[in-house]
């Protein structure tokens, strides 16, 4: 098969002395067997008890008896490690944690407000702060130092080394994910299975399930078996296991927990191991919010290679490269996971073998002439080992081990082995194999050298190293480390932003196509809702009615989860493929998206009652259809209008994806002013009509209506309404009053409006909780006035970056952002009963503005738009005009944050921010996914919600920055061999929020209830649908009424990230191994105190006011079999997990949910129909 060039990954052009980008590496699986013992060590003393223990022995030991006593008392005697945790046989393959010493189930949080930080050795905020990022030229090792050892280093413990050989597979980047597929991976995996077969020996580990599920349905039984049998005797190791190696900027924490237990799944399904060992060697950045999902799905081990090459350098020096990765609130250290991060610039053959990379690119066997890849760009290029050199050969490849394992505590050193597409060919595989086994056997074969070489998978790797941990300690005198691995520190924080060279930083990704950014949340709140809807029909009804509704749809179900697992790979989601790769990604999830409202429409008329479900087939047509369609797979999604005819009525049905009953002011588009709107009673509910507004300078107005009401709809359910035009005993809905401030003489004033021109240099708009007061000149928001509280200054501002170095990874600004908007343009206000709106087209310097703008306050009355500014900004950065350009919204508040600022990881978590002057403004870029904030002295905070993943900035006192758009030109040298020009219309909305009495003295920083519930309902927003055909007004209209699951509503709290069957197809067939068939995901809320009285109404209750049990959460549905599992769903070992010593269940505690604040349980359960 020939090569398909130019797969080389990221490699900025003259990188050669160290400063290459790198290929991938691949994570590894191991099978469910025997446990592997980690000794259970006491806590490291402290430097003072060592000193006095050197200098004054009675004093110690009195001291370490006492410590004995108080331990055993507090913790208990702790149990005896069975002989079977004594085998360190190769049979004892899948490695578990130590018991941690503190339950996760013992923390008692009265409330949900975690003020308390965990204490660490380690945390990035110090490394930035200690770090002086001079960037100066280390030689060879051009990020580090003139490595050298002095030879003795491996008398007493022989070192250990472990070739990983790996490829890494991307599921698209320059090629599709069928085009890799069809031209490089399945050749990749057959040359696998056939090279490993040949020499038991030889090892392998493989990450992307995506393409080894696509490889599985086209392989052989005598294949599949033999693939199979290399898994089970260790030879193969499925690493991490997910669908695709996910990005941990943008991805929200819903999607990465799908798409690993998408990838878990299928191969426990398949092939029955299940992942202990993760690998992520290419996302451009880590979250820790990934340690903590992949620490509650049972995973042992993490590795790790894009950071920063400053902290590299420093986490080295201290040789801290391996540490224990803890949650920054996790003060029980239930949330450890060991971590390996790699220490050179890449995961290519030249940046693994040790810190030369001139030397190691000679040891890259398939860069040997005749072969398809470049020759070393050093110059000396490898050749084939023989008898006559492998002396030298040997020599000089040692000598980079060596200097590599310096850098690590233990004398166990991992040398990966692969690089992108890689092993594609048998030749190409048996270059690398034998070649090394010659090498590695007469290193071997030497005593002299003490020093034992083989392939080996991470599991070897690991496994090894936690043994050797055992037997020396490691452990430095006051290092707090952690009681799961002794001998390692133990670190808090995240790993953004990545810089691989000089100053350059992976900030423009976190923004990069954002239009299909938007799309991938759209995705994940609509695959969420059918997934609920799913639960409920098969939960309802009996086995042979759910043969054709809704179990023949579980094939598309499943690729719709598919299609949005593929979309987070870290060249999906960060938007840095080429263009018809994204192309392709936007189809897929276009698909899924039309699959999925087609299956809500059909699913609400069973749920309603409308229709019973063996009457429907997935071919059956529904009644409704979604309000919002989008035409193409790149287009705006677009409201259907209700044409409203006069003597009509037509049926709108409402889904709430919510925990809570949703009180909300909501709006359809409709052609006709003159309409009602009824609800599920025929009772007159009252409405407002306003103008439709859109983006053209030349026609403001669209001619239809947005017609809104407030609705309330029981959570997790449906409720019906209607808008009727005719003969019903209801008042019109109340027309909006407009003003205006416009070039326009006259202005089109739409019909029947009245408009009024205004006559100050200000104007404002405003509601029960507050003012927004706005400059008439420009359209912009100046401050926002509280009724309650004191007056805000947001000063919004709106800009560009001129940046002809940025690229689809890179943000290389040229200077700062200058503001774009000036006095003119067209500003239109509509102040109505329940919606009060500003729309302003600014003038620019461009004829057509690349920006349009709403900012909204809603009038519902005790609901949560109440008390937020909703801004929608509608962006079009097409043409060549705006080449280069980077589009910004800045938000210029009051606050003395002092250039610190918080922003989430994957929508789990906060994570505090820093603005540094000693790093470029590119790199005090951070990722927000969907909320950032400032705070002030006086415990006075902003917030800035967001339903898709940007990038934000602090870069002055009171100011925060968020990125809309870019479109740039050039390459920036990292692989992808193109800018980002394929820039489409799109619509970004934020939802801004000013909170009060924040908790100042907590060290960890937690949204107030009232945030979270308005990021959940921003993210997680109604789905509307509306009639296909209306009903005569005259004739009796049947009435769908409402659909109400719950029998109560859940606490505020409490979130249900999922509720899903996870094997739908299988869901008729009889029950296996009493094993539930419906799981449900829950996470607990931590929150700031500030704001309660707004956060909790009268309808909003916490878990720790009143606890909730399964056994009476659903209103018609009985629970049973329930028990807590993985969060990928397929272990129920809850000591691995972290969940350690479960109580056992009290009276009517069976089915209770008991989670701490930042956890994330997932459990399994039966449904069936009370009696």
């Amino acid at each position: 098969m020939p090569f398909i060039g130019g797969n080389t990954r990221r490699s900025p052009p003259g990188s050669g002395g160290g400063s290459g980008w790198g290929q991938s590496l691949l994570p590894t699986t191991a099978s469910s067997k025997s446990k592997l013992p980690i000794n259970r060590k006491p806590r490291k003393r402290t430097a003072l008890v060592n000193f006095l223990f050197t200098n004054f022995f009675l004093v110690a030991l009195a001291v370490s008896l006492l410590f004995l006593l108080l331990t055993l008392f507090h913790f208990g005697v702790p149990k005896p490690i069975s002989s079977r945790f004594l085998s360190s046989s190769s049979s004892s393959r899948s490695n578990r944690f130590a018991k941690p010493r503190k339950s996760i189930t013992n923390r008692r949080h009265v409330n949900n407000s975690l003020s308390v930080a965990a204490v660490v050795d380690i945390t990035t905020k110090d490394l930035y702060d200690r770090i002086e990022f001079k960037d100066v030229d280390g030689g060879p090792w051009k990020q580090g130092w003139q490595v050298t050892y002095k030879g003795d280093e491996w008398e007493k413990e022989k070192l250990k080394i472990f070739v990983v050989p790996h490829s890494h597979n991307d599921p698209g980047w320059k090629l599709t994910v069928e085009e890799y597929y069809q031209l490089q991976s399945r050749h990749i995996l057959d040359t696998i299975v056939e090279t490993l077969s040949k020499d038991s020996r030889r090892k392998f580990i493989w990450e992307e399930m995506s393409y080894l599920e696509r490889w599985w349905r086209d392989a052989s039984p005598g294949k599949q078996e033999a693939l199979s049998s290399l898994v089970k005797n260790g030879q193969l190791e499925i690493v991490g296991g997910g669908w695709v190696m996910n990005d941990e900027a943008n991805s929200h924490y819903f999607a990465i927990i799908e798409q690993i237990a998408e990838g878990n799944m299928w191969l426990n399904d398949t092939i029955g191991v299940i992942p202990k060992n993760s690998w992520a060697i290419d996302p451009f950045g880590y979250s820790s919010t990934m340690a903590y999902l992949l620490r509650r799905m049972g995973f042992e081990n993490m590795l790790i290679q894009r950071t920063h090459y400053e902290l590299k350098k420093e986490l080295a020096l201290n040789k801290n490269l391996e540490y224990i990765w803890r949650q920054s609130w996790d003060t029980m250290e239930t949330t450890d996971i060991f971590v390996h991060m790699m220490p050179f610039y890449s995961y290519d053959i030249p940046h693994t073998c040790g810190p030369e990379p001139a030397i190691c690119c000679q040891f890259d066997f398939a860069r040997k002439r005749g072969f398809k890849y470049e020759l070393c760009p050093w110059g000396k290029h490898p050749v084939e080992t023989t008898q006559d050199n492998v002396q030298e050969r040997a020599s000089k490849l040692l000598d980079q081990y060596r200097k590599k394992s310096t850098l690590y505590r233990t004398n166990t050193l991992l040398i990966p082995l692969g690089d992108d597409f890689r092993y594609i060919s048998m030749d190409e595989a048996e270059a690398q194999f034998r070649n090394y086994q010659m090498l590695f056997d007469h290193i071997n074969s030497d005593p002299s050298l003490n020093t034992e070489a083989k392939f080996g998978t991470l599991d070897d790797y690991f496994r090894t190293l936690r043994q050797e941990a055992d037997r020396v300690n490691y452990s430095r005198p006051g290092e707090v480390g952690s009681g799961q691995v002794v001998g390692f520190p133990s670190l808090s924080g995240d790993f953004f932003t990545y810089a691989d060279r000089q100053q350059d930083y992976w900030s423009g990704y976190y923004v990069s196509r954002p239009f299909f950014k938007a799309v991938d949340r759209v995705l994940e709140h609509t695959l969420r809702g059918a997934e609920i809807m799913m639960s409920f029909l098969l939960g309802y009804c009996h086995r042979v009615q759910c043969e054709k509704f809704p179990t023949s749809f579980a094939y598309k179900l499943t690729a719709a989860r598919r299609n949005l697992a593929l979309f987070q790979h870290h060249d999906g989601v960060t938007g840095t493929a080429k263009d018809h790769v994204v192309q392709d990604y936007g189809s897929r999830m276009h698909t899924s998206l039309q699959d999925l409202q087609i299956f809500m429409s059909k699913a609400i008329e069973v749920l309603l009652g409308i229709r019973q479900g063996k009457d429907k087939s997935d071919q059956s047509p529904s009644f409704f259809e979604a309000e919002q369609v989008r035409s193409k797979y790149d287009a705006q999604p677009v409201h259907k209008p209700i044409a409203a005819r006069e003597g009509n009525v037509h049926a709108v049905i409402l889904f709430n994806p919510s925990e809570q009953t949703r009180e909300e002011v909501v709006n359809v588009v409709v052609n006709r002013a003159e309409i009602s709107v009824l609800d599920s009673n025929w009772t007159c509910v009252p409405s407002q009509i306003s103008p439709e507004v859109q983006h053209d300078k030349t026609k403001l107005f669209t001619g239809r209506h947005r017609l809104y009401w407030k609705a309330s709809i029981p959570a997790l359910g449906l409720r019906t309404y209607y808008i009727a035009n005719g003969n019903v005993e209801c008042e019109k809905a109340t027309q909006s009053k407009l003003k205006y401030a416009s070039e326009f003489d006259p202005f089109p004033c739409p019909p029947p409006y009245s408009c009024s021109k205004l006559d100050s240099d200000v104007t404002e708009i405003r509601n029960e909780h507050q003012t927004l007061v706005f400059d008439v000149k420009n359209g912009l928001l100046q401050k926002i006035v509280h009724s309650n509280g004191p007056e805000t200054v947001v000063r919004e501002e709106i800009g560009m970056y001129y940046s002809p170095d940025s690229g689809a990874y890179l943000f290389k600004p040229k200077g700062e952002a200058q503001p774009i908007v000036k006095s003119g343009g067209h500003l239109v206000i509509s102040e109505g009963l329940l919606a009060q709106e500003v729309f302003s087209y600014p003038k620019t310097r461009w004829e057509k503005s690349p920006i349009s703008h709403s900012t909204r306050v809603y009038t519902g009355g005790n609901t949560l738009q109440d008390l937020v500014v909703e801004m929608e900004y509608h962006v079009e950065l097409l043409g060549e005009d705006f080449n280069d350009q980077e589009l910004i919204v800045r938000y210029k508040t009051d606050i003395d944050n002092k250039k610190v600022f918080y922003s989430d990881l994957n929508g789990f978590q906060m994570s505090r921010r820093e603005t540094y002057d000693k790093i470029p403004l590119q790199g005090n870029y951070y990722p927000m996914p969907s909320l950032a904030f400032i705070q002030g002295s006086s415990g006075q905070r902003f917030s800035v919600h967001s339903r898709q993943s940007l990038g934000v900035a602090s870069l002055a006192d009171g100011w925060l920055e968020i990125m809309l758009d870019r479109r740039l030109v050039r390459d920036d040298g990292r692989g992808l061999g193109q800018g980002v020009m394929d820039n489409r219309a799109m619509t970004v909305v934020f939802n801004l929020l000013v909170d009060f009495n924040i908790s100042q003295a907590d060290s960890v920083s937690n949204p107030s209830l009232l945030s979270h519930l308005v990021g959940a309902h921003l993210n997680y927003p109604i789905n509307t649908f509306i009639a296909k055909k209306p009903q005569d007004i005259s004739v009796r209209v049947p009435q769908y009424g409402s659909f109400a699951p719950l029998a109560k509503p859940l606490p505020c709290d409490l979130h249900v990230v999922n509720f899903k069957v996870p094997r739908p197809s299988k869901y008729s067939l009889p029950l296996e191994d009493d094993n539930p068939r419906f799981a449900i995901i829950l996470n607990r809320r931590a929150y700031d105190k500030a704001n309660c009285h707004k956060g909790r109404r009268a309808n909003c209750t916490s878990v720790a006011d009143e606890p909730v049990n399964f056994s009476d959460m659903f209103k018609d549905l009985a629970a049973t079999k329930v028990k807590p599992t993985s969060l990928n769903l397929l272990q129920e070992d809850m000591e691995s997990l972290g969940y350690d010593d479960q109580e056992p269940p009290r009276d009517g505690s069976q089915g209770r949910v008991s989670i701490s604040p930042m956890e994330i349980q997932a459990y399994k359960l039966e449904l069936r129909p009370h009696k």
